[in-house]
């Protein structure tokens, strides 16, 4: 029985992640690949069923994940951003908010056929449209930035709300339900409720006190946070049953508000979120093993079909139209963000959590929640997953330029290559702190961004979404190292890159083909020596490839510097110091040579 449990738990587990993995190779959806194999493995083949393995410790470890991954998503909202965003996004995660939740409410009650109670409940917890299932979708489709920003926006917004809203209304309806309700009991579940928000609020000022005094050493800093977490979800539930979500939101939001001024906070972010991807695939696909065959066949009846179609058809649209009114948004805008809403993990994983409250309340409508939010979350993510790129196409809201790269640094080299490759067509930003640096690159009509790249506030301002490749390229080696280190969870290692500057690469043959595989162009091509070789008048060559060939970079044609080649599809690949190079008929080979006048 232990090795029975033991395997199963490693399973789930790893399925989990490797369904991200596969999702992210064949670039659709995770969520769907996710719901797949969870429902292969669990009401298809009936391989495995996390209920009987877990037994009692299942309501628990859906109630810590969920806990955690609410945290990891309160961690991201900056309170002050929310000021400054504009006027359409205000309106959309306030009263778009509440008539997503009433107009969700009456579809569940008069359509779904669910008690009004439990119908405020799943209503509420349907309007959101988190981060994790927004960003990847808008980083796919490449939408044009304004409708991106009020999308992102959004999702990270609305995603801790959702919850909020569910447990407001089912505290309400349960103290509303008891025959022997006073008004003195709804104080009291407010004073509760108030209590668990302190109590999150401290917790949050506590671990940020205990960070910036280095009162817990570095290796140690992020399962302490961790175990705060937990603890907070769990004195949360103690004051009062499901208010422990509030606890840990509210400590996320003081911790997220606090790591802007304590340094040392801003390192537990990727830790937070690796461990939020790990549960959050995990808890996936423990829920949809969980389902039933019959649950399944549930999905197909009339009314959960009925009430899927009035919230991609009805209740979305209108909440939109009607709260984007008099905005700066677009017709076309408003219709785009209209359609795009698709529900993720933590709908399903907190409304999993619900109907287990609810069955034992007594509620036994309860049972087909789970269905209910699964059959939308698949829904919207299948539908707006697959359809966001046509659709904002016809209404000219994508973008349409070839995959863009960012360059860090203004060199007279990087303006050079940056003009060289806008000239290509293929989109490029070009940052740098220096404003007298990047005075030439307006001249040449190359999109700049004036600031620290590093910052955390240059999230917000620049739209990294055109963009999939990131070139260091200062003349700093330490700097560009930074960068890559910041960078690499953005763009991915293999889509990072960095300009050796100097000598200080010398032994470059030694180096780990891991590091060679991030190095731009050759051996003797550092940041000092192209610069000095623009300066001095080379110029850039375009040769056009005729035939289908790998070469390594020394078999490359023509004479001079091998920089990138420009595909077919509109992709940049860059030469390194290591590696084959794929040539194709009609790819165009960038090459910085001596010019032969002058």
């Amino acid at each position: 029985m232990v090795e029975t449990a033991l395997f199963s738990i490693v399973t789930v587990i790893a399925l989990g992640i490797f369904s991200q993995w596969f999702a992210w190779r064949i670039q659709w959806p995770s969520i769907v690949i996710m719901s797949i194999a969870g429902l292969l493995i669990g009401p298809v083949f009936g391989l495995i069923n996390p209920q009987d393995i877990l037994g009692e410790l299942y309501s628990p470890v859906i109630s810590l994940a969920v806990a955690l991954v609410l945290f990891e998503g309160s961690t991201s909202l900056d309170l002050r951003e929310v000021k400054g965003i504009s006027k359409s996004v205000f309106r959309i995660v306030t009263l778009g908010t509440f008539l997503a939740w009433m107009g969700g409410s009456l579809a569940a009650h008069f359509i779904a056929g669910l008690r009004i109670e439990i119908a405020f409940i799943i209503g509420g917890l349907l309007v959101v449209t988190g981060p994790t299932v927004i960003i990847p979708l808008l980083r796919q489709a490449k939408l044009e930035p304004r409708t991106t920003a009020v999308l992102k926006w959004e999702g990270i917004i609305v995603d801790p709300i959702g919850p909020l809203l569910a447990l407001f209304a089912y505290e309400i309806f349960k103290i509303t339900a008891n025959s022997s309700f006073h008004v003195m009991d709804l104080f009291d579940f407010l004073i509760l409720a108030l209590l668990a928000t302190l109590v999150g609020y401290v917790m949050g000022l506590l671990v940020s006190y205990l960070a910036s005094r280095g009162l817990f050493p570095e290796y140690l800093k992020s399962p302490i946070i961790l175990s705060f977490v937990l603890l907070c979800f769990t004195i949360g539930e103690v004051i009062m049953h499901e208010t422990g979500m509030l606890a840990v939101t509210v400590m996320g939001l003081t911790l997220g508000h606090a790591r802007k001024h304590v340094l040392s906070i801003g390192s537990i972010g990727h830790f937070v979120e690796d461990i939020s991807v790990i549960l959050t695939s995990t808890v996936f696909i423990l829920l949809t093993a969980s389902l039933t065959r019959e649950t399944i066949m549930e999905i197909f009846t009339w009314p959960i079909i009925s009430f899927v179609v009035a919230m991609l058809f009805v209740v979305r649209p209108l909440s939109i139209w009607i709260s984007t009114i008099k905005t700066e948004l677009t017709i076309q805008e408003r219709t785009l963000i209209g359609w795009i809403a698709p529900r993720g993990i933590v709908a399903l994983t907190v409304s999993g959590y619900f109907a287990e409250s609810l069955l034992k309340e007594g509620y036994s409508d309860a049972s087909i929640l789970t269905t209910l939010t699964f059959a939308l979350v698949f829904i919207t993510v299948c539908v707006h997953g697959f359809t966001v790129g046509p659709i904002s196409k016809r209404l000219n809201l994508s973008g349409t330029e070839s995959p863009g790269v960012l360059m860090v640094g203004a060199s007279s080299f990087a303006i050079a290559f940056a003009n060289q490759l806008k000239n290509l067509g293929t989109p490029v930003l070009l940052t740098d702190t220096s404003s007298d640096s990047l005075y030439l690159a307006k001249k040449l009509g190359i999109k700049t961004y004036h600031g620290e790249i590093l910052a955390e506030h240059s999230e917000y301002e620049v739209d990294l979404t055109p963009y999939e490749t990131i070139l260091a390229m200062k003349g700093d080696a330490a700097y560009n190292a930074l960068v890559c280190q910041s960078y690499i969870p953005e763009f991915g290692y293999h889509n990072t890159f960095s300009l050796p500057v100097g000598t200080d690469l010398a032994d470059r043959e030694e180096l780990p083909p891991s590091i060679k595989a991030n190095l731009l162009f050759g051996k003797e091509e550092t940041f000092k020596d192209l610069n000095r070789k623009v300066n001095i008048g080379y110029q850039f060559e375009i040769i056009e490839i005729h035939e289908k060939k790998t070469v390594s970079k020394n078999e490359l044609p023509g004479e001079g510097t091998p920089l990138c080649i420009r595909k077919k599809n509109g992709t940049v690949v860059f030469v390194t110091f290591t590696g084959k190079l794929t040539l194709d008929e009609g790819d165009k080979l960038v090459v910085l040579k001596e010019s032969n006048y002058g």
